[in-house]
């Protein structure tokens, strides 16, 4: 499987372990998604502290908690035709390369990149996450290395 470096702005799938399931004593996400790289930090070379914000189906009852992905954007980058929503809300943090990312499907397991947000529509998600870190109305759920 190939592993890029992870950068800001790059769109993965992961095994997104959600902070309901890790309150609950859950280790394992029950599903694979698609994830935000909002924050990657080299620690040694070749390893990451990387944090990831997870892509959703589902509309949030607060707006103010999501970024919808226009839908143009998800076209380019081969998503499904649905509604998406980045949430900022919560993320994972975990050193790359980890065990929870996945290969993209159907694409031979060569891969777990689905592409690069624009660079407008990151920024925006970005400086909402910081903001709601700041105001601690976010969380992160440390994964196991």
């Amino acid at each position: 499987m190939s592993l890029p470096t992870p950068v800001p702005g790059l769109l993965i799938r992961y095994a997104y372990l959600w902070r309901r399931e890790a309150d609950a004593g859950r280790e394992e996400a029950s599903k694979d998604r698609p994830c935000a790289v909002v924050l990657a930090t080299p620690v040694e070379p070749g390893a990451f502290r990387t944090v990831v914000l997870p892509v959703t189906h589902a509309q949030p009852a607060d707006s103010a908690g999501a970024v919808e992905i226009p839908a143009g954007t998800k076209r380019r980058l081969g998503m499904d035709a649905g509604r998406s929503w980045i949430l900022l809300s919560e993320a994972n943090i975990f050193l790359w390369p980890g065990p929870d990312l996945r290969p993209l499907p159907g694409q031979g397991g060569d891969s777990v990149v689905i592409g690069m947000l624009p660079a407008r529509l990151f920024l925006h998600v970005r400086d909402c996450f910081v903001a709601r870190w700041r105001s601690r109305t976010s969380t992160l759920v440390a994964r196991t290395e």
